[in-house]
Order: structure tokens, then C-alpha cells, then sequence
């Protein structure tokens, strides 16, 4: 009796240790997880307030709002009277990725849809992981193929002078913007349970029926994010707009024209402008508006997703 009690006390003093030890263990990594989660809100407020310091002095000093957003004219560098309008800049953002969402979106669904709905086993493993191959490729490297492959068929196709311009890279952005977007929605065609499926399929319907009539509405919300996280991939992109856009400020009135985006003038011009100048406070100003513009669009996909969670 006295060893087996011994034997109890000495197991029961291990198990206190491994339990002091698994303690420790859990409060460092709740820790760690806690100091990543608000390291993403720290370095995103440090960022507003970098672009903000940078860019406030041109909004309340000699920044006229109406001209700003309405003029397409932008001269930064004049010797006689610099003119700071943004609105070419931002017609051409929005024609990009306005064509980049008209590839994108039926190109992701429907890549979505067939994964999630269609293929099985090892053909599915197989095209998930190309597709995040595809989200992975750089986007000097998307610049490249704008550049030296799309520009020469299009010129070759359409008979036009040049191929740089509104469909070279709404075409390539919308390559690129595809399969983020594909993996969210086939994220969210997934989160549909089973029994949905199973009691369609009960009354009756046949495979497409059930994904039209009854998977695509229960995963509308989850598909709706993944269209406006690619919105939002179209506005920020930089390098591959610079590359195939033609990098030219035109109000487009085809999709053959040479523009310029928000996020091209500031990569293009930053490095040149003088620290402090109006042309450099200008450039952050542009780029204080496109922070709003990306948080408005990643707020409305993030409203979507907790909707349909709620649901």
C-alpha cells in the first residue's frame, strides 16, 4: 500500500508538471496568435496615418476638390500652371477593371463551379493547386505577357496602331484577378451543406438544376465577396496596368485607347517627384483616395460574408 500510494504521488506530480508545462505552452501561443491578429490592424493604421501625413498638407493647402475629381487634366509638372485632375486617371481605372470583371467573373464561377460541383479526387486536388499557381505568377511577369504577346495579337487581329491599352490590360488583369476569385467562390459553393443538394436531388432535379436553383442562391453572399475582392485586386493593381495599359491620360471612349491608372501614376511618378512638393503631397493624396476606395470595397465583401454566415 505504502509504494502504490508513492507510486500514485509521484504520477500525480508529473501530471501537475505537464499540465504546468501545457499552461505555458497555450498562454505563449495565445500570445504569439493575438500579437499577429493586431500586428494586421497595426500595420494598416500605420499605413493611413503615413499616407495621410504625406498627402494632408496638398488637401487643406492648394488642393481644389471640384478640379481635383473633375478636371482631365493632370500636369504636375508645368512650369506655367500645374493642374492636378484626376478624373482620366480614374476613368482608366475604372474601364480596366470594369473589363477585368467582365473576363473574370464567368471565367472564376465557372472554374468554381467545376471544382466544387463536378470534378472529384485527384483531378480536383489537381486544379486547386493550379489554380493558386496562377495567383502566385508575378504581376511584372502578367506585365510581360501584355506587353510582348498581347500587344502584337491584338495589333494583328484588330488592325489597330498600337495594342497597349484598355483590353490588353483589362484582359491580363482579369486573368490575374480570376483565380482568387475562383478560390473564394469555390470556398463558398462548399460552405453549402450537403442536405441542400441531397433534398433537391430528392425531388427530383437534376444536377444543374440543383447548382442554379439551389447551390449558386444559398452561396450568393460568399459569391458576391469573391467579385468585389477581385474589384479590389483590379483597383490596387500596379506593375501589370503600367506594362499593358499604355500608360497614356485619355477620357476612353474604345477599348483600343491608351490609358493611365490611379495606381500606375503614383508607381510611375513618386520616385521623381520632389519630397514635399505639390506633385509629391498629389501622389499621396491619390493614394489616400484609394485606400478609401479598397477599404469601402474589402468592408462591403466582409458585410457580404457575415451576412451569409448569419443566414
Amino acid at each position: 500500500m505504502p509504494d502504490s500510494r508513492g507510486q500514485g504521488a509521484v504520477t500525480s506530480s508529473s501530471d501537475l508538471d505537464y499540465r504546468g508545462r501545457d499552461w505555458y505552452v497555450d498562454k505563449a501561443v495565445s500570445v504569439l496568435v493575438f500579437v499577429g491578429g493586431i500586428s494586421a490592424i497595426v500595420l494598416i493604421l500605420g499605413i493611413f496615418v503615413f499616407i495621410t501625413r504625406e498627402g494632408v498638407g496638398f488637401v487643406f493647402g492648394p488642393m481644389e476638390v471640384w478640379e481635383f475629381f473633375t478636371s482631365p487634366f493632370w500636369r504636375p509638372t508645368s512650369l506655367s500652371e500645374p493642374t492636378y485632375g484626376i478624373l482620366a486617371l480614374m476613368a482608366g481605372t475604372a474601364s480596366v477593371t470594369g473589363l477585368a470583371m467582365l473576363i473574370a467573373v464567368p471565367f472564376s464561377l465557372g472554374a468554381a463551379i467545376f471544382i466544387g460541383e463536378f470534378a472529384t479526387g485527384r483531378m480536383r486536388e489537381s486544379l486547386k493547386v493550379l489554380v493558386e499557381m496562377l495567383a502566385a505568377i508575378p504581376s511584372v511577369v502578367w506585365g510581360f505577357i501584355g506587353l510582348t504577346i498581347m500587344n502584337p495579337l491584338i495589333i494583328e487581329t484588330f488592325d489597330v496602331p498600337i495594342g497597349l491599352g484598355v483590353l490588353n490590360s483589362g484582359i491580363i488583369l482579369g486573368l490575374m484577378a480570376a483565380p482568387i476569385m475562383t478560390t473564394i467562390a469555390e470556398d463558398a459553393l462548399k460552405a453549402v451543406p450537403d442536405a441542400y443538394r441531397e433534398a433537391a436531388e430528392a425531388m427530383g432535379a437534376t444536377k444543374w438544376q440543383v447548382i442554379f436553383k439551389v447551390v449558386l442562391p444559398a452561396a450568393k453572399n460568399g459569391l458576391m465577396a469573391a467579385v468585389l475582392l477581385g474589384v479590389g485586386r483590379g483597383f490596387g493593381e500596379t506593375m501589370a496596368v503600367l506594362m499593358a495599359s499604355g500608360h497614356s491620360i485619355n477620357l476612353p471612349t474604345s477599348v483600343f485607347d491608351s490609358v493611365r491608372a490611379l495606381t500606375a501614376t503614383i508607381a510611375a511618378e513618386l520616385g521623381e517627384a520632389p519630397v514635399g512638393s505639390e506633385h509629391y503631397r498629389a501622389l499621396f493624396t491619390i493614394g489616400i483616395f484609394l485606400f478609401g476606395i479598397t477599404f469601402i470595397i474589402n468592408l462591403a465583401a466582409d458585410i457580404f460574408v457575415r451576412s451569409g454566415d448569419k443566414r
